[in-house]
C-alpha cells in the first residue's frame, strides 16, 4: 500500500523470454515476517534456555508394544516388591522398630537422663536420679510426691510432703549415692593392685628362658626378603627432593660478588694496617644512654704485698709469681685466634688466683725500708719486662702487617690509559695478573653503575695491545698470552661489538702496511709474531664457520694475501707461513670452504725443498719461483742431520731465536718443517675429499710426490710421514658424474586448429563435460547457501543482542522506580517528623 516500501529490482537488460523473480520487493513486509518468526522460534529457545521441564517415563515395558497392559502391571509389581524386599523403611515411625543413634535408643535419650552431675567424677557421670528429675523439670505437680508403693499410696495421698523436705531427702540421697560410687571405685582399685600384685608372680614362674642350644635348634631358618621388598626398603630410606633456591639473575650475582671483594679487601687492609680484629670485636658496637659504664677490668695491682716466712722475707714466691704473670701475658698475646669467651674465663681465673695469694700473703704487714726498696726495685723490672713484652708484640705485628701489604687487594678500578693498566700488571705473576683481570670485571660489572659497561670496552682493548706487546718481545711470553685468552674472552662475550672493533682496527692497520710496504718495495714480507697471534685469537674468539663475519672474513682475505703476496726468502718466512697454513684448516675445519691459497703454498714448499736437478718438470706460481737463489731453502744433504733428527713440533718462539742456533738445529728445524708440511696435506686429503674436482686440484701436489721428491734420502720417520701422505691421496675415489641434459616433459608443437568451446550465457564459457557444470552449480549453490546463513545468524545476533538490551533496560526502570517510592516514603517520613517537632515547640 505505501509506495515508498517497494523496492523495483531493475535490470540492465530485458531479455524475451525470460522468466523474472522478485521484480518487486518488499522489504519492510519481509522483515515483519522474519521478527515474527524469531519471536515464535529463537525468542521462545531463548526464555527456555535454563529450563529442563522434560519428563522421561521410566516404567517397566512402556515403549514396549508387545507386552499387554495386564503383563506389564503384574512385571511392575513384581519388582516393586523385590526393590522393597529386605529393607526397612526408616521413615516409618508406626512399626515397632527401636530407633537408634551411636548405638543408644532414641528413645532413651528423650528421656534426658544423660544430663552431666558437676558433683561426681566417677564413670556414671551425667545421670540424675528421677527425683531431681522430676523436681525440675517436671512442672510441679504430681512430680513433686515422693514415690511409695502401690500398698501405701492412699495414705501418702493423705499427707503430701512439702517441697523444702521433699529437696532434702534428694539431696541426702545424691550424697549417699555419690558415696556408693566412691566405695566402689576404691574397691575396685584395690582388686587391680592386687591383681597386678598377683600377675608378676605368676609371670616370673611362667616366664622361663631355653638355653642358647635350645633356641637354636628351635630357630626356623627366616625367608630371605624377596628382590621386590628390598626395592620397596631402599624407596623408604631414599632421601627426599628438597626445593632449591630460585636461581639468581647475573645482576644478583655480580652485587654478591662485589659485596664479597670489598669485604675482602677491608680485611686485607686491617690486616695491612696492623689492626687486631678481636679488640674491634671487644669494642661496643653501641653505647646506651642508661649505661652505667660498669662493664669496665680493672687493671691489676701492681703493688707488691710482704710476707714471710721463718721470720724472713719470702721474695722468691714473689719472683716466681710473676715469672708466671709474664708467662701468662705472653701466651695470651700469642693466643689471637681465640674466642671472647675463652679469654673472659681465663680472666676470671686469673684473678681468682691473685685473690687467693694475696690472702695467704697478708699473713703479716710490717713496714721496712728493705721492704720498701726491694718494691722499688720490682716495679723497675716490671716496667722493664713490659716495655720488652710492647716491642716483641710490635714485631709480632709486623710479619702480619708486611703480609697484608703483599697481598693482592681484592678491589680495583678500571685503569683509564693503558700506561695505567700496564703499571697495574707490571711484575706480576700471571696467576696475579689473572686475579686482577678477574677482580676488575667483577667490581665494575656493567649492573653496577652506568659507565662500567664504557670502561670494561676499553679493559678489552688494553688486554689486546697488552698481548701483542708480549708477542712482540725479543723472547715473547707465549704461555703468559696463552692464560690471558681465558679473560679476554670472557671480555668479548660481555662486549661483543667493542671487541669485534678493535679486532678490525688491528686487521685494518695491518693490511695498510701490507699495501704500502709492497707499493714502495713491490714485494711485502710477513707480518711480526704478534699479528699471527692475533689471527690465532680471532678463531677462539668468534666462530670461522659463517658464510661471512664482519672479523672473520677480513682475517681470511688478510692471510690469504700473505700466502700470495709475501716473498719465501728465509726459513722464519718459512715457519710464519706454515702458521697460517695451520690457522686456515682450522678456521675451515667446520665449513670445508676451499682455500686454493693454501694447496699453492704447500706446493712451494715441497719445491723449495727439493734438490735443483730434480726441481724440473712442474709448474710453480707466485710467491714462489722456478728458480733463484732461495731455491733450496729447505733442502738438507747432511747425512748425520739426517740421520740424528726425530720429529718435534716447531714452536713459534723459535723465529726469534734462529740466528743463535747451530747448522744442525737449523737442518733439524728443516726437516720438522717439511715433515708438517706432509702433515698439513694429509689433511687436506681428508679436508677436500668430497669436492668433484678434488683429483685434478691435487694433481700437481701428487706429480710432485711421486716423481720428485727424494724419499730414499729421508730418514725412516719422514718416509713414514710421507707414505701416509701419498696414500691418503692416492685412495680417494674419484665422484665424477657425466653430463646429462636435464630431463623436461617435451614441448609439443604448435597447431593451427580452432579450439571449439560451447557458450550458453552470453560472457561466460561452460565446461565442455557435464559432471563439471554439475561441479560448478554446486560449488555456486554452496556458496550462495553459505551467504545467506551468514545473514541470518548476523540477523539473529542482533535480535537477541535486541532482546537483552530490552532487558536490561526493563530492569534499570523498575530498579529506578523502586528507588523513587523509597526515596519518596522517605521524604514523607521525614516531613511528618518535622511536622511533629514544630508541634512540640509551638506547644
Amino acid at each position: 500500500s505505501n509506495p515508498f516500501e517497494v523496492k523495483v529490482n531493475r535490470q540492465k537488460f530485458d531479455i524475451l523470454g525470460r522468466k523474472t523473480k522478485n521484480d518487486v520487493g518488499l522489504p519492510g513486509v519481509s522483515r515483519s515476517k522474519a521478527i515474527k518468526k524469531r519471536n515464535q522460534t529463537l525468542l521462545k529457545e531463548y526464555k527456555e534456555r535454563e529450563k529442563t521441564n522434560v519428563f522421561k517415563d521410566k516404567r517397566f515395558g512402556e515403549y514396549n508394544t508387545k507386552i499387554t497392559p495386564e503383563e506389564k502391571m503384574i512385571r511392575r509389581f513384581t519388582l516393586e516388591r523385590q526393590q522393597n524386599y529386605g529393607k526397612k523403611n526408616i521413615y516409618n515411625l508406626n512399626e515397632d522398630e527401636e530407633l537408634t543413634h551411636y548405638g543408644q535408643s532414641l528413645a532413651e535419650i528423650e528421656k534426658l537422663n544423660d544430663i552431666v552431675d558437676s558433683d561426681s567424677d566417677t564413670e556414671e557421670r551425667g545421670t540424675l536420679s528421677a527425683e531431681l528429675t522430676a523436681a525440675h523439670f517436671g512442672g510441679g505437680g504430681g512430680l513433686l510426691r515422693k514415690k511409695v508403693s502401690s500398698e501405701q499410696q492412699d495414705e501418702e495421698e493423705e499427707k503430701p510432703k512439702s517441697r523444702k523436705e521433699l529437696i532434702e531427702e534428694m539431696i541426702a540421697k545424691s550424697k549417699q549415692e555419690k558415696q556408693e560410687r566412691q566405695t566402689q571405685r576404691e574397691s575396685a582399685l584395690e582388686l587391680t593392685e592386687k591383681l597386678d600384685k598377683d600377675w608378676k608372680e605368676i609371670q616370673t614362674l611362667i616366664a622361663r628362658k631355653a638355653p642358647k642350644s635350645e633356641r637354636k635348634d628351635k630357630e626356623v631358618e627366616k625367608p630371605k626378603p624377596d628382590e621386590y621388598d628390598m626395592i620397596v626398603r631402599e624407596l623408604g630410606f631414599e632421601m627426599k627432593a628438597k626445593p632449591s633456591e630460585r636461581l639468581k639473575t647475573e645482576e644478583e650475582l655480580a652485587k654478591e660478588e662485589q659485596a664479597r671483594l670489598q669485604k675482602l679487601e677491608a680485611d686485607r687492609l686491617r690486616r695491612m694496617r696492623g689492626i687486631d680484629e678481636q679488640a674491634d670485636k671487644r669494642r661496643p658496637s653501641h653505647m646506651s644512654a642508661d649505661d652505667l659504664a660498669d662493664g669496665f677490668i680493672l687493671d691489676k695491682d701492681d703493688r707488691r704485698l710482704l710476707s714471710y716466712k721463718d721470720g724472713k722475707i719470702n721474695i722468691e714466691n714473689e719472683e716466681e709469681k710473676e715469672e708466671e704473670e709474664g708467662e701468662e701475658e705472653e701466651e695470651e698475646e700469642g693466643e689471637e685466634e681465640d674466642n671472647n669467651n675463652e679469654e673472659e674465663s681465663q680472666e676470671e681465673s686469673a684473678s681468682e688466683d691473685e685473690e687467693d695469694d694475696a690472702a695467704d700473703s697478708h699473713s703479716d704487714l710490717e713496714s721496712d725500708l728493705e721492704s720498701e726498696e726491694e718494691a722499688a726495685g720490682n716495679k723497675e723490672e716490671k716496667k722493664h719486662k713490659a716495655i720488652e713484652n710492647e716491642s716483641q708484640h710490635v714485631e709480632k705485628l709486623d710479619p702480619k702487617s708486611e703480609a697484608g701489604k703483599s697481598e693482592l687487594p681484592y678491589t680495583f678500578a678500571v685503569p683509564e690509559s693503558y700506561e695505567t693498566f700496564k703499571s697495574l700488571l707490571a711484575g706480576r705473576t700471571i696467576e696475579q695478573q689473572l686475579i686482577i683481570l678477574e677482580r676488575v670485571q667483577k667490581c665494575n660489572h656493567p649492573s653496577l653503575a652506568v659507565g662500567n659497561k664504557a670502561k670494561l670496552e676499553k679493559l678489552f682493548g688494553f688486554l689486546l695491545e697488552y698481548i701483542g706487546e708480549l708477542a712482540a718481545l725479543d723472547l715473547p711470553e707465549l704461555r703468559t698470552i696463552d692464560k690471558l685468552v681465558l679473560p679476554l674472552y670472557n671480555l668479548c662475550q660481555m662486549f661483543p661489538e667493542a671487541a669485534s672493533d678493535s679486532i678490525k682496527f688491528i686487521l685494518r692497520d695491518a693490511a695498510h702496511d701490507l699495501e704500502e710496504v709492497i707499493e714502495v718495495k713491490g714485494r711485502a714480507t710477513f707480518p711480526g709474531l704478534d699479528t699471527l697471534i692475533y689471527l690465532k685469537i680471532i678463531s677462539l674468539l668468534f666462530p670461522t664457520s659463517d658464510f661471512w663475519h664482519p672479523v672473520v672474513t677480513p682475517a681470511f682475505m688478510y692471510m690469504s694475501q700473505l700466502l700470495t703476496k709475501c716473498r719465501i726468502t728465509t726459513l722464519q718466512d718459512v715457519i710464519k707461513g706454515l702458521f697460517i697454513c695451520c690457522l686456515f684448516l682450522e678456521y675451515v675445519s667446520l665449513s670445508r670452504r676451499f682455500v686454493p691459497e693454501l694447496i699453492n703454498f704447500l706446493l712451494g714448499i715441497l719445491h723449495i725443498s727439493l734438490p735443483k736437478k730434480q726441481a724440473q718438470g712442474y709448474t710453480v706460481v707466485h710467491p714462489f719461483t722456478p728458480v733463484g737463489k732461495n731455491l733450496e731453502l729447505l733442502f738438507v744433504c747432511d747425512k748425520e742431520d739426517l740421520k740424528s733428527w726425530e720429529k718435534q713440533n716447531v714452536p713459534l718462539s723459535i723465529v726469534t731465536r734462529l740466528k743463535e742456533t747451530s747448522r744442525t738445529e737449523i737442518n733439524h728445524i728443516r726437516l720438522s718443517c717439511l715433515a708438517l708440511c706432509f702433515d698439513l696435506i694429509k689433511k687436506c686429503a681428508a679436508l677436500y675429499e668430497s669436492l668433484p674436482s678434488f683429483h685434478e686440484i691435487m694433481h700437481p701436489v701428487r706429480i710432485l710426490l711421486t716423481q720428485h721428491v727424494p724419499v730414499n734420502e729421508y730418514p725412516e720417520k719422514m718416509q713414514e710421514w710421507y707414505h701416509s701422505a701419498l696414500k691418503e691421496l692416492e685412495n680417494k675415489v674419484k665422484h665424477y658424474t657425466p653430463l646429462i641434459c636435464e630431463k623436461k616433459k617435451p614441448v609439443p608443437l604448435k597447431q593451427y586448429t580452432p579450439k571449439i568451446v560451447k557458450v550458453l550465457e552470453f560472457g561466460r564459457k561452460q565446461a565442455g563435460s557435464k559432471k563439471e557444470q554439475e561441479r560448478k552449480q554446486l560449488i555456486q549453490r554452496h556458496k550462495r547457501e553459505l551467504k545467506g546463513a551468514i545473514r541470518e545468524i548476523r540477523k539473529d545476533n542482533q535480535f537477541l543482542a535486541r532482546m537483552q538490551l530490552s532487558e536490561i533496560m526493563e530492569r534499570d526502570s523498575a530498579r529506578k522506580r523502586k528507588v523513587k517510592e523509597l526515596l519518596g516514603s522517605l521524604a514523607t517520613q521525614e516531613g511528618e517528623w518535622k511536622a511533629m517537632k514544630r508541634k512540640k515547640w509551638k506547644s
